[in-house]
């Protein structure tokens, strides 16, 4: 048997007519969303042209995803958990917001190599008063929409949740405090003198970097990488999502969203919750 999530509360009349045209089987209302459980498997070209007319997430779930088993969430931080790219904010104390800005969205599309984009983009912060990560935090950072309430839920379920960013130490390690998460991983910006040098202290948080994160969590844990969520939205983020059971695509990149076994493109992050009911 195959289980397909709708993630709405409410599906008009239409919305059943054309969800039973494509997938025959049997209908539940969860509460927030609507599970649909079907004998036969939906094929990508029918899942493509659903989520096309319909305007609403919709995943199917695959065989081998127990959502009881699941014990950890990892999630990226800029974009996904958060409403911005810290960098790009950063750059903006130093005029040089559109230039950074562009290559961060090439990065995380997956056009320039990881490590490469980074240290163009912090290099373009040389100089900056540090005082400027504060003014990022407290004045421009913002958790995305129902991510509060998808902590809760996790917390409620007994899933741990690790941040891992190819962001700054500075954020990831004060959103860690704030929201009582378990665990956290960044890159360290370097400092002397109370301003950026342009520089980031020691090996760069790249895709290979986030998979192994996932793993060495896993380990920590004593769980298998079956039991783990991933949320991401950039290249970046591609090998994580592979590694873990399932892989989501939260309100990501084209490249991302073809690759994740899930995506969520309408919805905020509580929706997350779904995936374990």
């Amino acid at each position: 048997m195959f289980t397909t999530l709708l993630h709405t509360p409410v599906l008009d009349a239409a919305a059943r007519q054309r969800i039973g045209a494509a997938i025959s089987g049997e209908l539940e209302s969860c509460g927030g969303f609507f599970r649909l459980r079907h004998p036969e498997a939906v094929d990508a070209t029918t899942l493509a042209a659903l989520r096309s007319d319909l305007p609403f997430d919709i995943n199917v779930l695959s065989a081998d995803f127990d959502p009881a088993r699941v014990r950890l969430l990892v999630t990226d931080m800029d974009s996904t958990l958060i409403t911005i790219e810290c960098i790009d904010e950063i750059a903006d104390f130093a005029g040089r917001k559109a230039e950074v800005a562009a290559v961060t969205e090439a990065a995380m599309r997956g056009e320039i190599d990881f490590p490469t984009s980074l240290r163009r983009r912090v290099a373009a912060l040389e100089g900056l008063d540090e005082a400027v990560l504060l003014r990022v935090y407290e004045e421009r950072l913002h958790l995305n929409p129902g991510a509060e309430a998808m902590l809760a839920g996790l917390r409620a379920h007994g899933v741990s949740v690790g941040l891992v960013s190819g962001g700054f130490t500075f954020f990831t390690e004060r959103l860690r405090q704030r929201l009582g998460l378990d665990a956290a991983l960044a890159n360290t910006l370097e400092v002397k003198d109370g301003r950026l040098t342009g520089c980031v202290l020691g090996d760069i948080v790249d895709a290979d970097g986030k998979a192994r994160f996932l793993k060495e969590l896993c380990e920590r844990m004593g769980i298998t990488s079956a039991q783990v969520i991933a949320l991401g939205d950039g290249a970046n983020d591609l090998k994580m999502l592979h590694a873990a059971g399932l892989g989501v695509a939260y309100h990501a990149k084209p490249k991302v969203q073809t690759q994740a076994r899930a995506v969520l493109n309408h919805s905020g992050l509580d929706a997350v919750l779904h995936f374990l009911e």
